[in-house]
């Protein structure tokens, strides 16, 4: 494991990566850990504190919220393909296939914001108005570490919003880059990037990563701040954990979390989290998207993972918006009457075809 990762186990069974020595807080919080606080710096109204050595952070997290005040040991967010082994584990290589014609009425209308590892120009949408705005914003290199190979999640970003334009093929993607090539960020990166989405809200926000706390309870920081995209349908993953164990931020209220099912659509994927925060699934087996142009790739591939199955999800609710508010779409898309139900996994979404 990298040396700027830890594994934490506080409650016996239930491990978490963080940030070793990293504090997350408030203003207030800043100042009741002065004491311990070895160096510090703010965005947003966000203080990333480096903790004196071998002060335990997460007992001071937990006493500074018990205080009152907001705090979090910065966790470790990952992406969620796959990883265990399997026939489908990584990217394959698969033939081009053309991607729908959008509506020439509402083009690029409905904004999803996409917090992921970037954006690889593609045939797709790279003469679309909205990506020649912002094509160096949050670009994604396929071998970032220049080791001579492809990074083991890059084109994850570029995979999952070929998903989402696949259901919703007029819509303006907005990236974000949160995760490095192997599909590695924290909450300090996830926080900035929410924290410059509250002036110009997307409709919808796709979140295909996220990972396991050190007290199994939400991280007050980030439920916060996507309360604060009060008007915006956050979807998120619901991990590749094949467990009911909560996943963050999936597992908050409000946030539509997103189990996958097998290639058949027919039952859960065996990798995929479950139970009953998951609220809705979709097929994240064996799943064809956009890619990266790289050795073997050329332009397209095949993948699985609770990733995935998000990014259909978030297609589904951005095509709604069309002619609904974030809310209403997110309602209709998830309407029990409109579609089956399969225990501690929610609403099935169909896949586009």
């Amino acid at each position: 494991m990298n040396a700027d990762i830890k594994r934490v186990e506080p409650v016996a069974g239930a491990p978490a990566l963080i940030r070793p020595g990293q504090l997350l807080t408030d203003a207030a919080g800043a100042a009741a850990v002065a004491r311990w606080t070895a160096a510090v710096a703010e965005a947003d109204g966000i203080f990333r504190i480096r903790l004196s050595p071998g002060v335990d952070v997460c007992d001071l997290s937990a006493t500074v919220c018990d205080q009152g005040h907001r705090a979090s040991p910065n966790h470790v967010l990952v992406g969620q393909p796959l990883f265990f082994g399997g026939p489908a584990s990584r990217p394959f290589p698969t033939p081009a296939f053309p991607l729908p014609e959008a509506a020439e009425s509402g083009e690029d209308a409905v904004t999803v914001a996409v917090a992921d590892t970037g954006l690889a120009a593609h045939p797709w949408w790279c003469e679309r108005p909205w990506f020649r705005e912002q094509r160096r914003e949050a670009p994604e290199p396929p071998d970032s570490d220049g080791d001579g190979r492809l990074d083991v999640q890059a084109g994850h970003g570029t995979f999952v919003t070929g998903l989402i334009l696949r259901s919703a093929p007029a819509a303006r993607v907005r990236p974000l880059r949160v995760l490095n090539g192997h599909g590695v960020g924290d909450e300090a990166g996830l926080l900035r990037s929410l924290a410059r989405l509250r002036i110009d809200p997307p409709q919808v926000l796709n979140l295909s990563l996220g990972g396991h706390t050190y007290d199994n309870r939400p991280s007050p920081l980030l439920e916060a701040a996507l309360a604060t995209l009060a008007d915006t349908a956050v979807v998120a993953c619901a991990g590749n954990t094949a467990s009911d164990r909560p996943f963050w931020p999936a597992a908050l209220p409000g946030v539509i979390a997103v189990g996958a099912l097998d290639a058949a659509e027919e039952t859960r994927a065996p990798f995929s989290a479950h139970g009953p925060w998951v609220d809705a699934c979709a097929g994240g087996e064996w799943t064809a998207s956009a890619f990266l142009e790289h050795g073997a790739f050329h332009g397209y591939a095949r993948w699985s993972g609770t990733s995935f199955a998000t990014a259909v999800v978030s297609g589904a609710i951005a095509e709604a918006c069309r002619s609904r508010t974030p809310k209403e779409a997110a309602a209709h898309v998830l309407d029990p009457l409109r579609t089956r139900q399969i225990p501690d996994l929610g609403v099935v979404v169909p896949a586009p075809r």
